[in-house]
């Protein structure tokens, strides 16, 4: 390696690490205060705060690495640029693309080990990472009755509408599934109001309900039985439930029970997946097609019937059912073909509610796969936009190209955000939600690398300004004659 050469890499190295660590330390705090609600008030041991931070780190590589070179590559080369070191190359025969092309090797295995990083470390840290949030919900969980989703508190779940009171032992719209050795929910206890009574640290909460309906259904062995659902329903004033939180108090913070998330999975798994959800959502439709036709009586319409030419045709597609029934048996026919469609929409819908959901999580493992790919790329094409745009503005330090630099970065960010939303609910494929803002780079930094190397600006005004100069110096000739 050229001392030249060496020189360039050293002074990026320099300035890349320092502005690594700090936006990482800054987008740290910020993690830290988008959890603060799970951490506080828990008593945590300073191991299980270090593990959180830990494990919270390579999940935001994604954003600082892309962001980082991006900033050095504008400071470094409007250094060069402005200490008139790039004019000392150039002078000495030396091109940009020349200073370019050590750092330009650097970077490309720098994308590379992005690539690897994301399929390998971000997994698996992003698995610990969401196992250790579920387990620090587990201590003290009498502190964490979030309001508007249910919370899973020894042998209940239980889900309120509001907290209120001094410290927010009044509940109001109580919902409780109680758990049982069959799984399902069939022990339902719905009140108006409840309160908690008794210390919250300690192993055992009281639940006072008021006004509520308990609702137990009934387990029949007789199939024709168990289709009508019985149930038993009991009215109350005043409901004790007295719930044990003995076994929640000793929790095992490396405990791992979730493993299946679209983070969590490397590329040879997202594709697996991928190709499962595909197959349900395509048995989903064609089980779905099958049972519609089955309702309505598709597959026997024809059953049995002889088509004869010598029919008259008509174009009125409607039966008038009354020239050929009485009024019992039009009732009855009515009814029917109510109930069937009823059936029919009732299906139509809870299948599309499914396929959505399906959809949506296949649309989220799509797109997890290409940002694998997608990272190394954007980290690639950010360091051509960063060196030349730094070797054009000529400015260095920590003013002007931090600003354009975050701005930049900004409109990458919020682009990629946009499409993979888009994308997540199904307008957009999930090839262009996670390629879009790489896309749109791309040819930026085609532009810029062009201008730089042939020593113009981002934009040549007299290529503007000289045909309005030429109008007006024409007019003026003519008006002197």
């Amino acid at each position: 390696m050229k001392i030249l050469d060496r020189y360039i890499l050293t002074t990026f190295v320099k300035t890349f690490f320092p502005l690594f660590v700090i936006i990482m330390f800054i987008l740290l705090l910020q993690t830290i205060w988008l959890f603060i609600s799970e951490l506080a008030g828990k008593d945590l041991d300073f191991s299980v705060i270090l593990k959180f931070l830990t494990f919270a780190t390579p999940r935001l590589i994604p954003m600082v690495l892309p962001l980082t070179i991006l900033l050095t590559s504008i400071m470094i080369f409007g250094n060069f640029a402005e200490n008139y070191e790039f004019a000392a190359m150039k002078s000495s025969g030396i091109s940009l693309q020349r200073a370019m092309r050590t750092l330009s090797v650097f970077i490309f295995f720098v994308g590379i080990g992005a690539f690897l990083f994301s399929n390998t470390v971000i997994p698996s840290s992003e698995k610990r990472f969401i196992n250790l949030r579920k387990n620090i919900v587990k201590v003290k969980p009498a502190m964490v009755i979030t309001p508007n989703q249910f919370n899973d508190l020894g042998d209940i779940n239980i889900k309120v509408a509001e907290k209120y009171g001094d410290n927010d032992e009044f509940l109001r719209d109580v919902i409780i599934h109680k758990k049982a050795a069959r799984p399902g929910n069939f022990t339902v206890i719905k009140a108006v109001g409840g309160e908690l009574k008794g210390n919250i640290n300690s192993d055992l909460i009281t639940l006072i309900l008021n006004d509520g309906n308990y609702y137990d259904e009934i387990q029949q062995n007789s199939p024709q039985k168990r289709n009508r659902l019985p149930f038993a329903k009991t009215h109350f004033k005043k409901y004790v439930l007295n719930i044990d939180l003995s076994s929640l108090g000793n929790v095992d913070m490396d405990e791992q029970q979730y493993s299946k998330g679209y983070n969590m999975l490397n590329v040879n798994e997202l594709q697996d997946q991928i190709d499962t959800l595909s197959i349900q959502v395509n048995s989903d439709m064609k089980n779905m097609t099958v049972e519609v036709d089955r309702r309505i009586g598709f597959d026997g319409l024809n059953k049995n019937i002889k088509i004869v030419d010598s029919l008259p045709k008509t174009s009125n597609d409607t039966l008038h059912i009354r020239d050929y029934f009485n009024t019992l048996k039009k009732v009855q026919i009515y009814q029917i073909a109510s109930s069937t469609a009823d059936g029919v929409i009732r299906k139509l819908n809870s299948t599309q509610k499914n396929l959505s959901f399906k959809r949506r999580a296949l649309n989220k493992y799509e797109m997890s796969l290409h940002d694998k790919f997608a990272l190394g790329i954007s980290c690639i094409l950010l360091f051509f936009v960063g060196a030349p745009l730094g070797a054009i503005i000529r400015k260095g330090g920590l003013g002007l190209p931090i600003v354009i630099g975050v701005v930049l970065f900004l409109t990458y960010h919020f682009i990629g955000i946009f499409a993979k939303n888009s994308a997540e609910e199904g307008g957009i494929p999930p090839f262009v939600g996670s390629w879009l803002s790489t896309c749109i780079v791309f040819p930026l930094s085609i532009f810029l690398t062009y201008r730089a190397t042939t020593d113009q600006g981002i934009f040549n005004l007299d290529t503007f300004i000289q045909p309005i100069k030429n109008f007006f110096a024409k007019r003026s000739s003519k008006t002197k004659k």
